[in-house]
């Protein structure tokens, strides 16, 4: 096996900082300008999370390309964290977009509209949950149906996975400091401290999960099918049987949120992995890039739900807000999930992240490199071990800032683009062949610099 020293990391990425500073001038400019008058410099602070000492500054983008203010052109692989998995302006919601803002006129209209109830159809066919409602992100979906399995089930507490992601959800910064639980690390003004709201266990752990619910007191269960934004962490075979079974035997909801997991199919893993999910939420992508967060229930949970008499479903109750299923989001979403996340997409774009992660198990198996990679359908992950993690706190462990920065950046320098928060890259309908092998050939460059 070949080492990767840290410092020849080090060195690469000080080699890399100065091809990027020179390349991205204009860049610099904007971002040093911005530091006036935004926080941290960014329109939202995750975007200063890109490796280079700024971020790059878009200027177009059009299907799986990116073209930035200083002329340089990327092959994204990160498309907006999945919120572009349509690819960026994808015609077909472009013209959406335009037909419902300009001729139609009107986005929040505070009224529903032909769209929305296509949309709420299509989500029930894909993913077998019958009622659904939407919101503006998947992290309102996720804080919508805790606060619904909570007043459903009269408990207080919420269960989710060590490393989750659920958005900016305030039971979910829980995490492991060995098998205690404590607030993760970094989160900012916590209301009240989230081991008071949420209990926490590693994924794949079921004898965990059922030690966990055995005192009925835990509402739901909120889970990626799978782990992805720690890295993609797979279900062991039998998990997820288990975890349904667990729930039943509690009376806890289980809700199932494909927020990044769609990329293993037009219904997720959902349909793909035939789950049963009582609650499913999803946002980011099933617009093509507009705002847009949805949940699902079933059908019993939906009844479940009408038969509240003391639930302000309407105006004070915590569910819902302004601008959720407005016209614009609803129109995006029809487009979108009609026209271009079709299953012959789906199809696709799965052949292209076999090849993806084909290329780079060819190149660590050249270079006798002892890294894996795991694979969600569309989606592909490249981890710093030589098997794939099967727990987030596992996963977590593996993270090597500086090796991660240096090889980030070698690829940002020519031309490729993968997401900045974990080794993550995704397929859109819009990436092709040629894109695919563009990353190998410049990954191959870069495992030869580091190793």
């Amino acid at each position: 096996m070949t080492e990767i020293d840290t410092s020849r990391a080090a060195g690469v990425h000080a080699a890399e900082l100065e091809v990027f500073a020179r390349e991205h001038p204009r860049s610099r400019e904007l971002f040093e300008r911005a530091r006036g008058s935004l926080v941290g410099g960014v329109p939202m602070t995750w975007m200063a999370k890109w490796v280079g000492g700024h971020p790059v500054y878009a200027a177009s983008a059009h299907g799986a390309r990116i073209e930035d203010v200083d002329g340089n052109a990327y092959v994204d692989f990160s498309l907006g964290d999945t919120a572009a998995m349509a690819g960026h302006s994808p015609p077909a919601t472009v013209a959406a977009v335009q037909r419902r803002f300009g001729e139609q006129g009107g986005a929040a209209l505070m009224l529903p509209t032909e769209d929305a109830a296509w949309v709420g159809e299509e989500l029930a066919r894909r993913f077998g949950v019958t009622q659904w409602s939407f919101a503006l992100t998947a992290t309102d979906a996720n804080r919508w149906a805790l606060r619904l399995c909570r007043e459903i089930t009269r408990r207080p507490y919420v269960l989710v996975f060590n490393y989750c992601y659920h958005g900016s959800v305030d039971e979910t910064f829980i995490t492991l400091d060995g098998a205690r639980p404590r607030s993760r690390e970094g989160n900012v003004g916590p209301a009240v401290d989230p081991t008071l709201t949420t209990r926490v266990c590693e994924f794949n752990d079921l004898g965990a999960v059922e030690r966990l619910l055995a005192d009925g007191q835990v509402a739901c269960v909120l889970a990626e099918p799978a782990l992805t934004n720690i890295g993609i962490v797979l279900p062991e075979p039998g998990f997820h049987d288990g975890l349904r079974a667990a729930c039943e035997r509690t009376g806890t909801l289980l809700i199932i949120d494909e927020t990044h997991t769609i990329s293993a199919g037009p219904g997720g893993c959902t349909a793909a992995w035939g789950l049963s999910p009582d609650v499913v939420t999803i946002g980011k992508a099933i617009a093509g890039g507009i705002p847009i967060g949805a949940y699902g229930l079933s059908a019993e949970l939906g009844r479940r739900v009408a038969e509240l008499d003391a639930a302000d479903l309407v105006d004070v109750g915590g569910v819902g807000g302004t601008l959720a299923g407005n016209a614009l989001s609803l129109a995006a979403a029809r487009a979108t999930l009609g026209e271009v996340l079709t299953e012959e997409a789906f199809e696709a774009m799965m052949v292209l992240c076999d090849r993806f992660v084909a290329g780079v198990r060819t190149v660590l198996e050249e270079r006798g490199v002892p890294w894996s990679i795991a694979q969600l359908g569309a989606r592909a992950e490249l981890h710093f071990a030589p098997d794939p993690p099967c727990s987030g706190g596992a996963s977590a462990a593996l993270h090597d800032a500086a090796l991660e920065d240096a090889l980030h950046l070698f690829l940002l320098n020519r031309g490729v683009m993968i997401t900045p928060f974990h080794n993550m890259a995704l397929m859109s309908p819009a990436t092709t062949g040629a894109d695919v092998d563009r990353h190998t050939e410049v990954f191959a460059q870069a495992v030869a610099a580091l190793a």
